[in-house]
Formats: structure tokens, C-alpha cells, sequence
């Protein structure tokens, strides 16, 4: 079977407190688009063989898709293997959850592959051994994210606005950018329920003016090249620009096709991966 995973991107990313254990307590509010990686998905007699269009990309136990498989297979006991080959379109390391929604893609591909009587909310448990994101890319569309992400709260759906998306040409660990947030010099927080509100109004106008992601307070500082990129976007006629999950990619929302279309040429000429695209 062929399935899409989607990427997302964040309209709103506030960290809120630590646990114990050091995980962060996440309130996001994310967004698919319609930028999207392919998974070919087939049964085979055993073991789990993945390949991918990317080089780089590892296709062993690294590799989050496998993760997903193995899990899957070891919860329900599954004999047999699977063949997955993964056409990736989603720049990766990119904050766009690019590992996550093939993992997610996985699990409701052998859920599907295998015929089990599992149901959303079990994966989305299992989801949350693979990462904090692979929850919501399992539900996907418009929602709220809590706890550690794996608390995913659909909202009314904000589907169909303009989107211009830059990766730049490096990548950021995840890791790295929680590890270095110092959560006393963040002064500016999102107001999420306000957000939400605008979500329901479908404001792209307040939404774009008042996104906020609290993890710009590192990766931005880091790479200064992120702060121009946003500047020209605004420049560039987006109506609010920002970064997604912790970096590096940014994006601006547009009420103008024209004015996105000349943004987005304007960036190609000098970054690789750049997309004119919508949310979903």
C-alpha cells in the first residue's frame, strides 16, 4: 500500500514547565501542510528491510520508520516482516517532524497491512516511544498538543492558507535546542487560548501577527541567518513569519498568492529547499 505522511508546522510552540524527568511540558498548537513523503508498505515473509530515495538518510534501526515497524510488530505480535521504501520530500532535521510522520505513516500502514483491531489512541500511545511528535502526526489536520505532546486536542480544522517555507542548508538537533533553553530569559510567551480563538475565526491576519515559538529564544541567537530569512518574509509580503518546532525551517503565512509566488522565487534563488504550499 502507498500512504502520505504529512509534514507539519507549529503555529504556536510554548514550553511551560520541566518534569522530573527532564522532558519539557509542551502547549503547541501544529499544523499539517501539504508537503508530503510517500511510504510504499508491503507484507514479506520476515525481517524489516527499509529503502529511501535519500542517501543520507539511514535505512537500519536508526531509522524511525524501522523503529516503528519493530515496535509495531513486538506489541502485537506479528509474524512475518515488512518492505517499506520511503520518497522523501520533507527536508530533514528541519522541525517539520519529517521522522515523525513517517513513523506515524508506518504504524497505521501495519495496522492496515496486518488487519489488527488496534485502535488511534493505542498507537498514539506506542507513537510516544518512537517520539513526542508521532502522537499528533498519527491524528494530523489542526490541534493542540499538551503534556509532552502526546495530549492531542483537535481544533477546528485551518485548512487552505498560503504558506511559503524555507529550510536553510543545515540542520538543528532537537536535543541540543531544548537542552540549551533557559526558560527565565524567555519573556514572551504565546497566548495559546487567543490563538485558539483566531483558529476558530479562521483570522489568518491575528494568528499571523501573534504565532509565537518560545524555541527561537535559542535556535535564532545560533544562527542569525534565520532572523534575515524572517525579515524578508515580511518584506516579501507575509502577513507574520516564524520558525517551526526547533528549527531551522521558517515560514510566512500569505493572503496573496502573487506576493507568495515572488517570495518564494526570491528564495529559491539562493536555498535548495523552498516550498509554496498550503495548510491542510
Amino acid at each position: 500500500m502507498l500512504i502520505k505522511a504529512y509534514a507539519k508546522i507549529n503555529i504556536s510552540l510554548d514550553v511551560v514547565g520541566k518534569r522530573e524527568d527532564g522532558y519539557h511540558l509542551l502547549e503547541m498548537i501544529m499544523q499539517n501542510i501539504e508537503l508530503y513523503d510517500i511510504l510504499r508498505v508491503e507484507k514479506s515473509r520476515s525481517d524489516i528491510n527499509i529503502e529511501c530515495n535519500k542517501p543520507y538518510v539511514p535505512t537500519d534501526e536508526r531509522n524511525l520508520v524501522y523503529k516503528a515497524a519493530k515496535l509495531f510488530m513486538d506489541a502485537y505480535n506479528v509474524k512475518g516482516g515488512v518492505n517499506i521504501s520511503i520518497h522523501k520530500n520533507i527536508p530533514v532535521a528541519a522541525g517539520l517532524a519529517g521522522g515523525s510522520t513517517d513513523a506515524a505513516a508506518t504504524l497505521l500502514a501495519m495496522r492496515e497491512l496486518y488487519e489488527l483491531d488496534v485502535s488511534d489512541d493505542e498507537l498514539r500511545k506506542l507513537g510516544l516511544n518512537i517520539g513526542a511528535d508521532v502522537p499528533y502526526c498519527i491524528k494530523g489536520g489542526t490541534a493542540l498538543c499538551t503534556g509532552i505532546g502526546e495530549i492531542v486536542t483537535p481544533l477546528k480544522p485551518f485548512k487552505g492558507h498560503i504558506l511559503v517555507l524555507v529550510k536553510p542548508n543545515f540542520g538543528v538537533s532537537t536535543k541540543e535546542v531544548y537542552k540549551n533553553l533557559d526558560l527565565n530569559k524567555v519573556h514572551k510567551h504565546p497566548d495559546t487560548k487567543r490563538l485558539i480563538k483566531a483558529i476558530e475565526n479562521d483570522d489568518i491576519v491575528y494568528i499571523s501577527q501573534n504565532m509565537r515559538n518560545v524555541l527561537e529564544n535559542v535556535t535564532l541567537k545560533k544562527h542569525i541567518i534565520l532572523k534575515e530569512i524572517k525579515e524578508k518574509m515580511i518584506r516579501g509580503g507575509a502577513l507574520g513569519s516564524m520558525m517551526s518546532g526547533s528549527g531551522p525551517s521558517v515560514f510566512g503565512f500569505f493572503d496573496d498568492m502573487l506576493k507568495a509566488q515572488r517570495c518564494y522565487d526570491h528564495f529559491k534563488e539562493k536555498y535548495s529547499e523552498v516550498y509554496l504550499t498550503r495548510t491542510i
